[in-house]
């Protein structure tokens, strides 16, 4: 599932604009008006959103006046051209797509953009008639989650803001608003579609008309492990304290830059090419040594090293906004060595032979298992598919183990793992005697998927159909670096028929194989 970020860019005054309206129908008391835009002046951006509580740069206010025109109206709810522009360019490079060569799916997703972008409009609507609402603390945590996410696969601030075509600051102050909506149709579709269910016969007349269009099920097994992680020795861990503690005061004496010393040693892949900045985070996002020194620093305090289950830190605290902080860190995991290899794959060997029975397994794993996550459930990972399970290294021995018997020791990145299978369902070819449970949840997935396809077109009433084609000139080469394409190559968008006809991605994602 492509999960598709809507931004929102602000409109300007002083604009003009030749405007010819397709069609303006009215639907359940909102109006749809579809735009088709043949040419726009702007003189100068008089004015922005700036909700947020520091001035425009000069570089945002050029962004600003950078808006091209209306491409939609839904109801009270506008959507620019540049919406979709910077949502494609987002999309492009979240799916690592090249322009040049990824033609066909570049024009497939700008039409299933819009078409998202509309219906969560319609959607969006209908929440708010209904009073559905969203915490803004809520959308704060997300924005945030969001952001890191976005600089921290760009390889940095600079970088993302390239992507983005626009200043982190600038994105944060217009994306928060497309992120309350986003939250709003998510948490309205959820309380729309929560108590759909299906019964035998709906399964089975599922089943009977698409069982040759369901791919073949994978082999899924019932399994827990207990991790032994290979820590360092003390000597390690000394010299990775004195270390940081030496970085710490070059940095205090002003002999080094916090950010030179985080682009030289951090292993944090995330935040060293960015001079150790994690930007803005709130609290209760981060593990909890980190935060709990975090949030007591004061501005431009350096810790002393701190551990966590990452490694040891050195925090420096930049901002505090109330619950947020702008801080950054340069973190140093001690190296382990071939003897903390062996004192770990042996002290794996011996909980081995201490789980004869799953009884005994689940007891060791509660009172010797390092992965937190699990532990305390007894290992349990649940049903899983080993051969596409996230620890590549289960699907490599799954072949090898017997059911109802501690297997391993398995070594994988995290350390060495016992593991312990419980039941085993076979894949293969549908079959209603062997898959019941996976069938039903594709039948469940239908169901929804027909239902808010049905809610939509109630909500909009006729379907829409375009007469005209509108063309989006979406990248230009000094905002995105992509190579320039003339008016009316892939970079012209076709709006045809029946854009409110989308299901819900979630739903349809998992369903796109029948």
């Amino acid at each position: 599932m492509v999960k598709l970020l809507l931004f929102s860019c602000f409109v300007c005054s002083s604009r003009t604009a030749c405007l010819y309206f397709i069609k303006g129908l009215r639907f359940s008391g909102f109006f749809i008006v579809y735009v088709f835009l043949l040419s726009f002046s702007y003189p100068q951006a008089a004015e922005a959103n700036t909700s947020a509580d520091e001035p425009l740069t000069t570089k945002e206010s050029a962004h600003l006046q950078d808006i091209d025109g209306l491409a939609a109206i839904v109801g009270d709810k506008t959507i620019l051209k540049s919406d979709i522009n910077q949502t494609l360019a987002m999309a492009i490079f979240q799916r690592q797509l090249n322009p040049q060569r990824d033609i066909v799916k570049i024009n497939a997703l700008k039409k299933e953009i819009v078409a998202s972008i509309i219906n969560r409009k319609v959607v969006l609507i209908m929440a708010e008639l209904d009073s559905v609402e969203v915490n803004d603390k809520d959308v704060d945590r997300a924005l945030d989650d969001q952001v890191n996410n976005i600089i921290a696969q760009a390889g940095g601030e600079e970088a993302a803001e390239k992507a983005l075509g626009q200043p982190i600051r600038t994105f944060r102050r217009e994306y928060w608003y497309e992120i309350k909506d986003m939250m709003i149709t998510q948490q309205y579709q959820r309380e729309l579609i929560g108590k759909i269910s299906v019964n035998k016969d709906d399964v089975r007349a599922f089943f009977k008309l698409y069982r040759d269009s369901i791919p073949p099920f994978p082999t899924v097994v019932k399994m827990r492990h207990l991790l032994t992680k290979i820590e360092p020795n003390q000597a390690q861990i000394n010299k990775t304290k004195e270390l940081l503690t030496g970085l710490r005061k070059n940095i205090l004496e002003g002999k080094e830059t916090f950010e030179s010393l985080a682009s030289q040693y951090s292993q944090d892949p995330g935040s060293k090419n960015t001079g150790g900045s994690l930007g803005f985070v709130r609290r209760g996002n981060l593990v909890t040594p980190f935060e709990a020194v975090a949030f007591t620093l004061k501005p431009g305090e350096i810790s002393l090293p701190v551990k966590t289950e990452h490694g040891y830190h050195i925090i420096e605290t930049q901002e505090v906004l109330g619950e947020r902080i702008k801080v950054r860190h340069i973190l140093l995991s001690p190296p382990v060595t071939d003897e903390d290899e062996t004192l770990a794959y042996n002290k794996s060997l011996s909980l081995k032979d201490s789980s004869s029975t799953l009884v005994d397994f689940i007891s060791m794993v509660k009172s010797h298992s390092m992965d937190d996550q699990t532990n305390t459930a007894g290992g349990s990972l649940g049903w899983i598919d080993p051969i596409n399970y996230p620890v590549q290294e289960f699907g490599a021995v799954i072949g090898q183990i017997n059911p109802n018997e501690c297997a391993g020791p398995v070594r994988s990145e995290y350390g060495y793992h016992l593991l312990w299978i419980e039941a085993t369902k076979p894949g293969g070819r549908p079959d209603l005697s062997k898959h019941w449970n996976q069938v039903e949840a594709l039948a469940l997935n239908k169901k929804k998927s027909d239902w808010f396809n049905a809610w939509v077109n109630r909500a909009s009433k006729p379907a829409i159909k375009l007469v005209f084609t509108a063309k989006l000139n979406v990248f230009q080469q000094k905002d995105y670096g992509f190579p320039h394409q003339a008016p009316g190559d892939f970079f012209s968008l076709n709006i045809e028929s029946a854009l409110l006809s989308v299901c819900l991605l979630s739903i349809s994602s998992t369903f796109s194989t029948l």
